[in-house]
C-alpha cells in the first residue's frame, strides 16, 4: 500500500504529495497496528529505490540551452515580477541573462538576439523546452511542428534547435542551474532600479565580470574557454533580427490604433486608414505604408490609453474650440509663460477668437522644436513685447555661425581696379536738433 501511494503521487504537484505521517495515518485507519518510525523507514526505502539516477553528459563547444526563469525587482518603486531569459553555454559555461516585463514571443527573439550579440556569434544547436513560443504542436519525443514567428527567428541566424522531451527539465540542467544561480547571485537582495533599462545594464555588467571565473578542469577562465565556443558559432549575420510582432490594423476617427489590448495615437492625418502595429518589448512602432507615422513606449497593461499630443496640434488649428478639453493635451505641462503669451495675444485680438488661433500656431511649433526650446523663445518674445507667432518662429532660428566668408581675388584682379565712392553722410545734418550737427 505505501509503494502504491508514492507512485500515485507522482501524478500530481509536489505540494500536494503524501508525507510519511498522512501514509502512517491511512494505513493506520486500513488496519496497520505497526509504529511510525517503521513506516518513516519503509517510505525513505521505497523513495530511494525510485529516484532517477542521470547518465554525465558530453558537452561540445558551439551548443546553448535557454529558458525562462522568474523573480522580483523594485522598478520605480513598484515591487514586480520580472522575466528572466537566460541563454547558457555547457561548454565554457559562460551564460548571459535578461529582465522583460514577461516570458511572450519578443522577448524570446529579444533576448536571443542580445544573447548573440554578447557571445559574439550564434550556437549552432540549442536546446529548449516546450514553450508554446516556440512549439505549435508535440510530434514526438523531440519532434515538434515550430511556430511561425520561432522559423523566422530560426531562419535568420541559421542554428538547429533541439527540444526536451516532456517534464524532462533535467535534458537542459545546465540552464536550469544558472536560473537559481542569476536568481540567488545577480537579485538578492531585491534590486531598486529606475527602469528595465538600468537593470538590464547591470545584468550585463554582471554577466561579464562572471566570465572572469576559473573553471574547474578547463585550465583556464570562462572568456578563455569560450574562444573555443565560438569557433563553432554560426557567424552573426549582416542585419539584427527584427524583434517584434507584427499586426495589421486601422487607425479609428479619435486617430487612436489599437495593440495588444492598448491605444495608442497616430497623426490625425492617419485617421481611418491601415496600419501596421510592431511590438517591441518596449516599443510600439506605428507605420503607414511603410512609413514610421508614430512610435510610443509599450504598455503590458490592459485598456490603456496614450497620446502623444503633437499628433493633435494639425487637428487643434482647425477646432480651435477644443483647446481647453483636448484629452491628448491634458497631461501637457506647460509652462507659465505659455499662459502669459495666451491671454496678451486674446487681450490683442481684433476679432474673437483670432488670440486662440494665434496660440494654437505657437504650440503647433512643438511639431519640429523641444518643449525647452520654444520655452526659451517664448520667454524672449515675451521680453520683447513680440507676441505674435512669426516673431516666435524667427527667435527659433539658429543664429548664423562664425565669420563672413572672404571673397578672394585670385584671378580677378582686375576687380582690384574698382573705387566705389563712399557717400557723404553729412547730408543727414539737417535731421539734427540745433548745435547737434557733428564735426
Amino acid at each position: 500500500m505505501i509503494a502504491r501511494i508514492i507512485k500515485e503521487d507522482k501524478k500530481v504537484p509536489k505540494k500536494q504529495r503524501h508525507t510519511a505521517t498522512r501514509i502512517y495515518h491511512r494505513i493506520k485507519e486500513a488496519g496497520y497496528q505497526g509504529k511510525y518510525t517503521q513506516v518513516k523507514e519503509a517510505v525513505r526505502a521505497i523513495k530511494r529505490v525510485s529516484q532517477e539516477v542521470y547518465m554525465p553528459l558530453v558537452h561540445r563547444p558551439g551548443e546553448a540551452q535557454v529558458d525562462f526563469g522568474y523573480a522580483l525587482a523594485k522598478v520605480s518603486g513598484e515591487l514586480r515580477k520580472i522575466a528572466l531569459f537566460i541563454m547558457a553555454l555547457p561548454y565554457s559555461d559562460a551564460f548571459f541573462v535578461a529582465a522583460f516585463d514577461k516570458e511572450c514571443s519578443e522577448s524570446y527573439w529579444e533576448g536571443h538576439a542580445r544573447a548573440f550579440e554578447f557571445f559574439g556569434g550564434v550556437p549552432h544547436r540549442i536546446s529548449y523546452d516546450n514553450s508554446k513560443v516556440l512549439v505549435s504542436k508535440i510530434i514526438g519525443p523531440h519532434e515538434r511542428k515550430l511556430t511561425d514567428g520561432f522559423l523566422k527567428l530560426q531562419s535568420h541566424y541559421l542554428f538547429r534547435e533541439h527540444f526536451c522531451r516532456v517534464r524532462r527539465p533535467n535534458e537542459k540542467g545546465v540552464v536550469e542551474g544558472v536560473v537559481k544561480y542569476a536568481r540567488q547571485n545577480f537579485l538578492v537582495p531585491v534590486p531598486q532600479v529606475k527602469d528595465l533599462a538600468e537593470l538590464n545594464a547591470m545584468l550585463l555588467r554582471q554577466c561579464r565580470d562572471d566570465m572572469k571565473r576559473r573553471l574547474r578542469g578547463k585550465g583556464g577562465s570562462k572568456a578563455e574557454v569560450l574562444q573555443e565556443d565560438q569557433t563553432a558559432f554560426v557567424p552573426l549575420p549582416p542585419s539584427r533580427f527584427d524583434a517584434c510582432r507584427k499586426q495589421p490594423t486601422r487607425a479609428n476617427s479619435l486617430s487612436l490604433v489599437r495593440f495588444d489590448d492598448n491605444d495608442y495615437s497616430v497623426p490625425v492625418a492617419c485617421a481611418h486608414h491601415e496600419i501596421v502595429a510592431k511590438g517591441y518589448v518596449d516599443r510600439v512602432v506605428l507605420c503607414h505604408h511603410d512609413v514610421v507615422v508614430a512610435r510610443h513606449s509599450r504598455s503590458w497593461g490592459k485598456e490603456g490609453v496614450f497620446f502623444d499630443y503633437r499628433h493633435y496640434l494639425p487637428l487643434l488649428e482647425r477646432k480651435p474650440g477644443s483647446l481647453d478639453h483636448a484629452r491628448p493635451l491634458a497631461d501637457l505641462d506647460l509652462s507659465e509663460c505659455f499662459e502669459v503669451l495666451r491671454r496678451r495675444l486674446v487681450a490683442g485680438e481684433d476679432m474673437p477668437g483670432q488670440g486662440t488661433r494665434k496660440y494654437i500656431k505657437v504650440l503647433r511649433l512643438l511639431e519640429d522644436h523641444s518643449m525647452a526650446r520654444l520655452k526659451r523663445a517664448v520667454e524672449q518674445a515675451l521680453y520683447a513685447g513680440a507676441y505674435a507667432p512669426e516673431a516666435i518662429v524667427h527667435l527659433l532660428e539658429p543664429p548664423s555661425s562664425g565669420p563672413a566668408a572672404t571673397f578672394l581675388l585670385d584671378g580677378r584682379e582686375h576687380l582690384g581696379r574698382v573705387s566705389v565712392a563712399g557717400p557723404d553722410i553729412t547730408v543727414y545734418d539737417s535731421l539734427l536738433a540745433q548745435g547737434g550737427a557733428l564735426s
